[in-house]
């Protein structure tokens, strides 16, 4: 898969995440610690506006494959460490601006590490 169609397709599916994510949660309860299920995941409102970006940014990356393979590379990097940080925040409904659960935690590291492969494996062919 080019770093194109991911970014294509992630950003699609980041976009139709957030835009389902108001419907559980509505508008309210901004940035509360403890957020709404959507599937496995807890969600507040900060955190669907988080994924409209994210899907938007990678929409707008993908006119290019070199444009694709930064942004799914800088994404990719920010989901790891949001991964890894948010390990540390559930349970915290001061610091857990997100309202990040266990599967958000798993999700991230698993979309962030993906990510991070598409972004960097496209250098590494361009290279070759």
């Amino acid at each position: 898969m080019t770093a194109r169609r991911f970014a294509q397709v992630f950003g699609a599916i980041y976009i139709l995440i957030g835009i389902v994510g108001f419907f559980v949660t509505g508008f309210g309860d901004f940035a509360a610690g403890e957020g709404h299920t959507l599937i496995l995941f807890d969600v507040n409102p900060l955190h669907n506006i988080v994924h409209l970006v994210v899907g938007i940014a990678f929409l707008a990356a993908s006119g290019a494959e070199a444009t694709a393979r930064t942004i799914s590379t800088l994404i990719g990097a920010v989901y790891l460490a949001v991964g890894v940080l948010g390990l540390f925040l559930v349970g915290s409904a001061d610091l857990n601006l997100l309202a990040l659960n266990q599967a958000d935690n798993v999700l991230h590291l698993l979309s962030g590490a993906l990510a991070l492969y598409v972004g960097l494996a496209g250098r590494r062919e361009a290279l070759a």
